[in-house]
């Protein structure tokens, strides 16, 4: 038989302790202390359960003041009082406005803490069930905004152990089994059975799931397993040495399930099919859509190498048009803006130019301001260095190896200009 709960050495006396369905309190304001922009709030008792064991802290009102942090802070005590085992602890509100010293009421923002209660209540049992299903312990629980995780110690886990410990806990949620408040020194716990050994001194806080578990714990917690409603496993993955499992509970299963629902019907609903040949139809148009990348890579190739030919006739035929020049030591310059062109396309049309002997490409978009430049093998202008200096005159970032570089200008309608400055770049270098 446990022992009967004894109030330790907490300053702070901890109704949330015995009832964490309290939803207002009366205390006393034993001080406030400014601390930057909030302020300090110390009081006799509390209902607010502060930051600790994964569980975030409450928020809430004392008077008119929004509590905005609970922390659960040491207190040194100086006298004979400081060799008792362990150190006192009381708990901190932060807040909003100053709350005068003396009496005040507190209100506990309830959804908030009915949300952390299912979700906390669930771990306990989702933590539970792993480990009578398959010994696998839990090393670290977090209760985030959204989602809540567990951390198992296992050699492996797969879907079907995810399912059925998701199958188990839920029985145990649908079974309405009473949550109990126990107390008691860490060798009566020991005797009464607890799932996780606790080393700390003094009379300690356990919570009984009756017939399935009994875990030490100074959370808030449901009356009832069937208060959590549901629980869903959303995600497994490996964590360092662990595994983590992502889970929502109660109202965040229900909004989960709501959500998931809502986003298979307008996959559906595009689709044009039923709910259920949603994945089907998602795997077609899969299949589709990489077919028609390999043709249009496939036309994309052809294409860059009838235009790269016709820019290479196109610019000799300019040349032999150009009487008394010499072009036959001068690199050929070809400088294009295709319509429409993607960055890789760009890409793919310098690639087939610069193949050639003795060839310079810039390309760019007048769409978007996207640039590519390269340079056949053979020659040596750093384009890399050319194409980065270009760009910052006119805002732009990018840059690359000696023979290929790309970027883009923030403003596609200086294109022009900046063919115009390229070129005389690279007639002065």
């Amino acid at each position: 038989m446990l022992a009967p709960y004894r109030k330790g050495t907490d300053l702070t006396d901890r109704l949330y302790y015995h009832d964490s369905f309290l939803r207002e309190f009366d205390a006393i304001v034993i001080s406030c202390t400014p601390e930057g922009r909030r302020w300090k709030v110390i009081l006799n008792k509390t209902a607010f359960y502060p930051t600790s064991g994964g569980q975030p802290h409450d928020l809430g009102t004392l008077g008119n003041a929004q509590v905005v942090e609970v922390v659960d802070a040491p207190h040194a005590v100086a006298g004979p009082d400081a060799s008792n085992p362990g150190d006192p602890h009381r708990v901190v509100h932060y807040t909003t406005a100053e709350v005068p010293v003396g009496a005040v009421h507190g209100h506990i923002d309830w959804p908030r803490r009915i949300d952390h209660m299912q979700q906390h209540t669930a771990q306990h049992m989702l933590s539970a069930a792993f480990i009578e299903l398959f010994g696998f312990d839990t090393v670290s629980f977090h209760l985030g905004k959204e989602i809540s995780t567990i951390d198992l110690r296992a050699p492996s886990v797969v879907p079907r152990q995810l399912e059925q410990a998701e199958r188990r806990t839920n029985e145990i949620i649908f079974e309405d089994r009473p949550v109990e408040i126990r107390f008691g020194t860490a060798e009566e716990l020991a005797e009464s059975g607890i799932r996780k050994k606790v080393e700390r001194e003094g009379i300690l806080r356990a919570i009984e799931i009756d017939g399935f578990d009994r875990q030490p714990c100074g959370g808030t917690h449901l009356a009832r397993t069937g208060q959590a409603g549901l629980i869903l496993l959303r995600k497994l993955e490996r964590s360092r040495d662990h595994w983590r499992i992502e889970f929502v509970a109660g109202y965040r299963a229900l909004a989960a399930a709501r959500a998931d629902y809502a986003t298979l019907t307008q996959a559906a609903t595009l689709l044009s099919c039923a709910l259920a040949d949603v994945p089907a139809g998602i795997t077609k148009n899969i299949q589709d859509r990489r077919s028609k990348n390999t043709a249009i890579k496939r036309l994309e190739e052809r294409l860059a190498d009838l235009e790269a030919r016709t820019l290479l006739r196109q610019y000799q035929e300019a040349c032999n048009s150009a009487a008394g020049t010499d072009q036959a030591a001068k690199p050929r310059l070809i400088v294009t803006t295709p319509p429409d062109a993607t960055p890789a396309y760009l890409a793919l049309l310098a690639a087939r130019l610069t193949a050639e002997k003795n060839v310079i490409a810039l390309l760019l978009s007048r769409e978007t301001g996207h640039v590519v430049a390269a340079r056949s093998p053979e020659l040596a202008q750093d384009i890399g260095t050319m194409l980065r200096e270009s760009l910052k005159e006119f805002g732009g970032k990018g840059g690359g190896a000696k023979h290929f570089a790309q970027g883009s200008i923030p403003d596609p309608t200086q294109v022009d200009a900046f063919i115009t400055h390229v070129k005389s770049h690279l007639t002065s270098s």
